[in-house]
């Protein structure tokens, strides 16, 4: 355990020597999001309110944080570090104990529940913690890397199957269940399907052995059921009918390519960044780059140990839920196949409808890790009944663990992770850090940054933040409903018509067209966000959008800390 933790300290060392200005380059605009989400967690608990609701971003409507990933689990108990170290310091944190602490938890629960020997177990849990799946995740996604409460949660399970103190075992399930809703749902619903399909897959053959397991089901299962909802029943409220609530998040088709699945991820030792490029969302989303001698590796593991009925069970999880990835039709380097994938009969399920369908392949992490503590346990097994020396020849035995161990270095040395890339991140203006805006933003009012925050547009949260989080800005990068009165989800709020003239300039690099249409819409949205100023800070095209602005409201912007700024109280009094 304590060599997970030092190997995932040096995978992310850029951002522990730099918690200042550090930031995990190949994740876009994602670590400003979720810094952006710890520190109003923390500001929230300072000050004793609500945690589930913020007008600070999308003012005035505002977010519900229970419908985000939010993290509550995390970002509340270290919430003191996140008001004395800063977000980064946080941000850190919960990466660095989400890998090392899945791949401590899956080793934990191997060791003493499914092989006879550690070594086994460290690789079956350093696979489930570091496999490329995890590494791309590792760059954003903090709630799809802090999954060490889902192996105690099966571990639980099986056990009160068992008749093992159903009670005591249905409390604790209760518990963890609640904490990780507090982690991350969709994690905790594709580890549900994925641990559905293991249960099918075990029990099918052996069905006589599900009627004792009943009873002891129904009371411990029963009484996690009791506990989680007392626990969570408020906040999964308020996350699907409180304000700001959203009932569902459609992607798309993004299932994962075929290619997907023999290739290697981008921040692996043989990962080639274009390659991985052609068949993936982005490189946040490599959910299936396990490379191709780990699926010829698996192929071999699934004929081998075939007849024993635990490892057959994890290999029937792993390629359903590889196939359950493919999504709604099957792909092969981004050209349709004409198959349709059997997720087309699930996606539109309750719950699953809000599920990014490439994501299912992470179900295969604990299946693949499992299989690969199988086989080196019983490789290790036949290696202890050798003896020492053929007494007739005086040869002496193969050294069958070492062989194996070559052999699975050989086939994870590919897939294994590499540093992740950290560069610097701008500091924010002075007009930010040294309390400039103050002077500007009234209660009640709002600052407008130049363009708007969006998804692909966070470094203004980051000002923010540095602002201390002193006043609110609307639109954002956050998760709500499509309008007030259309409950699917989207990305970002529904942009204004001035919003969309700023975001087209930013692309574009060329100049709007003003009209007075223009100007009396934009008069209206700067009344409708509360507008009391608009900042423009270093980007691209600055030039050009500071021309639009000033066009836009007839006024020329002043440079003041480090940015453009133009007053519009007089306007929106």
């Amino acid at each position: 355990m304590g060599g997970f933790l030092l190997f995932t300290i040096l995978l992310y060392n850029g951002l522990w020597f730099d918690l200042k200005s550090g930031y995990l380059w190949n994740g876009a605009a994602d670590q400003s999001q979720w810094e952006w989400y710890a520190s109003v967690t923390a500001k929230a608990v300072l000050h004793l309110k609500n945690p589930l609701f913020t007008d600070l971003q999308n003012y005035p409507d505002g977010v519900n944080m229970m419908a985000n990933a939010s993290m509550f689990g995390l970002t509340i108990p270290l919430a003191p570090v996140t008001l004395v170290l800063g977000a980064t310091a946080t941000w850190a944190i919960v990466l660095t104990i989400g890998l090392a602490g899945t791949a401590s938890a899956w080793y934990w629960v191997f060791s003493r529940h499914l092989t006879t020997n550690r070594v086994s177990a460290a690789i079956g849990g350093a696979f489930c913690g570091f496999a490329p799946p995890m590494i791309s995740h590792a760059c954003a996604h903090p709630n799809f890397v802090v999954l060490f409460v889902l192996p105690f949660i099966a571990l639980k399970v099986i056990q009160i199957a068992k008749g093992q103190r159903p009670v005591r075992n249905g409390v604790v399930l209760g518990l963890l269940t609640a904490y990780q809703i507090f982690l991350g749902e969709e994690p905790l619903m594709i580890f549900a399907l994925t641990f559905l399909v293991f249960v099918l897959a075990y029990l099918i053959p052996r069905r006589r052995e599900f009627k004792p397991m009943l009873k002891p089901l129904g009371k411990g299962v029963g009484i996690g059921v009791v506990i989680t909802l007392v626990l969570t029943a408020f906040p999964l409220w308020w996350q699907f009918f409180g304000p700001q609530s959203f009932h569902e998040l459609r992607h798309g088709e993004a299932g994962n390519d075929l290619a997907a699945f023999t290739r290697f991820a981008t921040q692996s030792v043989s990962g080639v960044p274009s390659a991985a490029a052609d068949v993936s969302m982005n490189r946040t989303e490599e959910n299936a780059f396990f490379g191709w001698p780990l699926i010829v590796l698996m192929v071999v593991l699934t004929i081998w140990l075939w007849r024993d009925v635990v490892a057959r069970a994890f290999a029937i999880t792993m390629f359903v839920m590889a196939w359950l990835s493919m999504g709604v039709q099957l792909m092969m380097v981004k050209e349709e196949t004409g198959i349709p994938g059997p997720w087309k009969w699930l996606s539109g399920l309750p719950f699953l409808d809000s599920i990014l369908e490439s994501r299912l392949a992470m179900g295969c992490l604990p299946a693949v890790g499992a299989l690969l503590a199988i086989a080196t346990d019983r490789v290790f097994a036949a290696a202890a009944k050798q003896p020492d020396s053929d007494a007739v020849n005086g040869s002496r035995r193969l050294p069958l663990r070492l062989m194996w161990i070559g052999a699975v270095v050989a086939v994870l040395l590919p897939i294994a992770p590499t540093e992740l890339v950290v560069k610097p991140r701008p500091s924010s203006p002075s007009f930010f850090a040294d309390g400039t805006w103050r002077t500007y933003v009234a209660p009640g009012g709002s600052l407008v940054p130049v363009p708007l925050p969006s998804t692909g547009e966070a470094e203004p949260l980051h000002w923010q933040v540095d602002a201390g989080l002193g006043y609110p800005m609307p639109e954002g990068y956050f998760v709500g409903p499509q309008s007030k009165t259309d409950k699917r989800g989207r990305y970002g709020a529904d942009p204004r018509p001035t919003s969309k003239i700023f975001e087209q300039v930013e692309r574009t690099g060329q100049a709007w067209p003003i009209s007075e249409a223009d100007r009396t819409r934009a008069l209206e949205d700067l009344r409708a966000w509360n507008a009391d100023v608009l900042v423009l800070g270093p980007r691209d095209h600055a030039d050009v959008l500071r021309s639009t602005v000033d066009l836009l409201l007839r006024k020329p912007a002043e440079f003041v800390g480090g940015v453009w700024v133009w007053d519009v109280r007089p306007l929106t009094a």
